[in-house]
């Protein structure tokens, strides 16, 4: 349903079978996409990356026996990135008008009024091409170290290390410290799951500001803890972090503050909820596999987060879960008693993406990387493989960014491209189940 439109741009999907290692009778096959994109307008962008990824999605079906080595192999991110380079900042920051234990010593002494809680904060954005080397999954991996005492690494603590090692030497694609490309972008805040780092999906936030996006992003981190508790207390925590981001981001030179939306994966979801709630800046919400499904007591306990009054945009991804898993998880019983945030949500239009064969680690590419075979194994829904893992995560990307477009852009082909059946966008049967649900009249009064 994109806007009718006669493009002369030329994309060649070019295979090339190529041994690069051969162990036993295991060979690694690359293909290679090749796209004339810089040669085209933004509008058709769109559409030609659709199809190159639609393509490239087909070879990899076609020739799964030969791309999906073995069960063990590594995560690949394999969306197309946008016309920006990506430059990654690095900011080592307090609110300070919160407490924080600041020693290790001395846990019980707060740090308020001289450091306050501590928020490393991540930025990537649009920037200019510079020299240099990107971001490897070790360089990310080595800023768990300064997480919380900025001026103390601590290696030894870092598990991120360890679990991390088999992919140390991949490359990203952010740059430290590139200069930012002319312009304003509107900001994304990315909250990560429970007790995670900031740059657990650092795959998706670099792709989202090679597309035009300032993305902020800082550790999920307790209210006097470094590891988040699961109660209001640590919710509450999180979605302050949010708000004191989206403020920071305010200082920023290329920066759109009118254009705000929060992206989370799992505990991030519920802050990212109860931030949107109470801070009118957040003009959309993406959630993927968020623990507002699953904990709406806390939501209920609340006491000022009320879905049914929401009117800004939500597109949801969930994946399928029995009553038998959710009756049998670690959930306090008195969390599972409240309000169906996604039934309530009817005052703002309402997208949800059933991600068919996704288990919940698949939504963070960091941590796909750090799964093991027997992990992966216990987590596998039905035979959905490595493969298919890696073919869901990227088109997650793709219709996270093309309702970011569809919202805070308002690009017309974009919200064409959400009214689309997955079918007509290219989606392989199987993966997934779109369902769309336009706003309501709001009440008045009572609505956000």
């Amino acid at each position: 349903m994109c806007e009718a439109r006669t493009s002369k741009a030329i994309a060649e999907v070019k295979p090339v079978p190529e041994i690069d290692k051969v162990i036993g009778k295991e060979c690694v096959w690359r293909f290679e996409l090749l796209s004339f994109a810089s040669r085209i307008s933004d509008r058709e962008k769109v559409e030609l990356k659709t199809r190159i990824f639609t393509a490239a999605l087909g070879l990899c079906m076609c020739f799964g026996s030969v791309f999906a080595v073995s069960q063990t192999s590594s995560f690949r991110f394999l969306q197309t990135p946008g016309p920006y380079p990506v430059g990654l900042k690095v900011v080592y920051q307090y609110d300070r008008s919160r407490a924080y234990p600041a020693s290790r010593k001395d846990p019980l002494k707060s740090s308020l009024g001289e450091n306050g809680r501590p928020l490393q904060t991540l930025v990537w954005y649009p920037s200019l091409k510079a020299a240099g080397e990107p971001m490897t999954v070790g360089n990310y991996a080595q800023l768990a170290d300064t997480e919380i005492h900025f001026n103390a690494a601590d290696g030894k603590e870092n598990r991120w290390r360890s679990l991390l090692t088999t992919s140390w030497d991949v490359p990203l694609r952010a740059m430290r410290e590139a200069k930012p490309a002319d312009g304003h972008y509107p900001v994304l805040i990315y909250a990560p799951s429970d007790s995670s780092v900031a740059w657990e999906n650092a795959d998706l936030c670099e792709y989202l500001a090679s597309h035009g996006y300032v993305v902020v992003a800082s550790p999920s981190v307790g209210i006097a803890t470094r590891d988040m508790t699961d109660n209001l207390d640590g919710t509450n925590a999180q979605a302050r972090d949010i708000s004191f981001l989206i403020t920071y981001a305010k200082s920023l030179p290329d920066t759109d503050l009118s254009a705000v939306a929060v992206v989370s994966w799992s505990w991030g979801g519920i802050s990212g909820l109860f931030a949107s709630a109470r801070d009118t800046r957040i003009d959309a919400l993406v959630e993927m596999d968020g623990s507002m499904r699953y904990h709406p007591g806390l939501v209920k306990r609340a006491g000022d987060v009320h879905p049914e009054r929401m009117n800004i945009p939500l597109l949801c991804f969930t994946r399928n879960v029995s009553f038998e898993d959710l009756e049998n998880d670690d959930v306090p019983p008195a969390d599972k008693v409240g309000p169906n945030v996604l039934n309530a949500w009817i005052h703002g239009d309402l997208l949800t993406v059933n991600m068919l064969g996704m288990a919940h680690p698949e939504f963070s590419s960091m941590f796909q990387r750090r799964e093991s075979a027997q992990r992966f194994a216990e987590n596998q829904v039905a035979d959905y493989g490595r493969e298919d893992a890696n073919t869901s995560y990227a088109w997650v990307a793709l219709y996270t960014l093309n309702f970011l477009d569809a919202y805070l852009k308002h690009e017309a082909w974009a919200k064409a491209f959400l009214k689309k059946t997955p079918a007509e966008n290219g989606v392989p049967k199987h993966f997934m189940d779109f369902r769309s649900r336009p706003a309501q009249k709001p009440s008045g009064a009572n609505s956000r």
